[in-house]
């Protein structure tokens, strides 16, 4: 007995050793920079409404959406205002990145609907469907994927191969390896329309060739490099170029920009989906990529799927990612497909008496009434701008309107001429334009974030006065 209170004495020991180690972590992701965070430890304390059994602290639905810390600003960002002592003036508004929290409400009223579930016997085996040119590729994502494509009207599918991806970024990866010559004297350019996407940079190496060793095969890594803008690329020689449309960071219908005839197309239509922009034809391209991320906000299963004219194209883009991740999560195949499919069944029953409103529809209400709120406040300062889109009428609901990005692409007006510092001043995050190939005036402000965070938002961005 006099052992067990001995180890029951050191457990207590540890635990509280464990506890006051997480209340200093909290106090230095709050203000790092700060030597004396100790003072204002209650109020940070406050955000973690956890009760003494561990549990959550039971509040109403609307308010249910969880804090969390930025892992890469080391930022901790509180769901609901009245949760902060000071009215939010402290917090740290996280819109650098495009995560998109904001759909999490209307997944939430899914409730059970969406579970998946799998015994430990399924999914061992690496292979999906041999016959396939993606032998990894789930039939299940195939019949969602096309389903889906044909409700909305966004894209053609017939004729072409789905290629599934770690995300649409894997898929970009793979469409480069597939589409560079691997005895090129020198590396290939790859160029996209200013302001471009950013996160495209990353993606080239100035060496010629490398090699990756797996399961003793060498994989020929074709190198490729940024050749810019491709509005002002003029080199008479073969090229890639990236179209993104709607375009990240600023939200508008791109076509291809590159002269001559010698341009090889990769469309990243991540954003053509009716909550963001009005579905005007099906897209018709030699490679199109498409992301759950963006299009129902699952940006956490990772998954992505690239639609494929050319076999040769969508075989070279199977063995890259063969080679890079011995495929795609099979578990996260299947929920995306689950998660597609109940998309599609919203759109059907749209139209049925008392059903319950679409995915799309939520979205673009959602979306809409976002851009008006973020427009009402940016016209109550004379410090910011926003660029304004053209109307049209979208094929799938029938609704006339304008762009609603993802991302508002915000100008900053008169002496501030790096509006990222400018706002990184007044405790908003965002990325600014020098990462999009863009002057420093403008930056990318995320429209996907948390309902909480983005009243936050348009309250403190008409408060700044210089």
């Amino acid at each position: 007995m006099a052992d067990f209170g001995f180890f029951l004495k050191n457990i207590l020991v540890v635990s509280l050793a464990m506890n006051i180690g997480f209340i200093w972590k909290i106090s230095y992701e709050q203000n790092p920079l700060s030597s004396s965070s100790w003072g204002n430890l209650p109020q940070k304390l406050h955000f973690y409404t956890f009760g003494c059994n561990g549990e959550k602290n039971n509040r109403k639905e609307e308010e249910e959406e969880e804090a969390h810390v930025s892992k890469n600003t080391g930022v901790l960002v509180s769901t609901t205002t009245s949760e902060i002592p000071d009215g939010g003036e402290s917090v740290v508004i996280n819109l650098d990145h495009g995560d998109p929290t904001m759909y999490e409400r209307f997944w939430r009223q899914k409730g059970e609907e969406m579970t998946v579930v799998t015994s430990g016997w399924q999914h061992i085996s690496y292979f999906s469907d041999v016959k396939n040119v993606c032998w990894f590729l789930e039939p299940q994502l195939v019949s969602a994927v096309k389903r889906l494509h044909k409700v909305v009207g966004n894209a053609i599918t017939e004729g072409r191969h789905v290629v599934v991806g770690t995300g649409s970024s894997q898929l970009y990866q793979a469409a480069l390896f597939a589409l560079s010559p691997p005895d090129a004297p020198q590396p290939m350019n790859v160029v996209s329309a200013a302001p471009f996407y950013s996160l495209a940079l990353h993606f080239h190496r100035e060496d010629n060739i490398e090699f990756v060793s797996i399961d003793d095969r060498l994989l020929e890594i074709r190198a490729t490099q940024m050749g810019g803008d491709a509005n002002e690329f003029n080199k008479d020689e073969p090229y890639i170029e990236l179209v993104t449309s709607p375009n990240n960071p600023d939200g508008t219908t791109k076509q291809a920009v590159g002269k001559g005839d010698k341009g090889i197309l990769i469309h990243d239509l991540a954003y053509y989906w009716p909550q963001y922009t009005p579905i005007i034809t099906a897209a018709d391209y030699d490679i199109m990529l498409f992301t759950v991320s963006k299009s129902t906000g699952h940006a956490g299963t990772r998954i992505g799927w690239a639609l494929v004219k050319d076999r040769e194209v969508a075989k070279k883009m199977t063995t890259f990612i063969e080679i890079n991740t011995i495929g795609v999560s099979k578990d996260s195949q299947l929920r995306a497909a689950k998660i597609l499919q109940a998309v599609s069944d919203s759109c059907d029953r749209a139209n049925q008496k008392e059903a319950a409103e679409s995915f799309f529809d939520y979205s673009y209400k959602h979306m809409a009434e976002r851009w008006k709120k973020l427009r009402e406040a940016v016209n109550k300062t004379q410090l910011f701008s926003l660029p304004s889109f053209s109307t049209e009428t979208c094929s799938f609901s029938g609704r006339t309107f304008g762009q609603l990005p993802a991302f508002a692409w915000l100008k900053c007006e008169g002496e501030a001429v790096d509006c990222e510092s400018f706002l990184r001043k007044h405790k908003i995050y965002t990325r600014g334009g020098k990462h999009f190939g863009a002057s420093t005036e403008y930056t990318r402000i995320s429209m996907l974030s948390r309902d909480s965070e983005f009243k936050l938002f348009t309250e403190r961005l008409p408060a700044i006065m210089s």
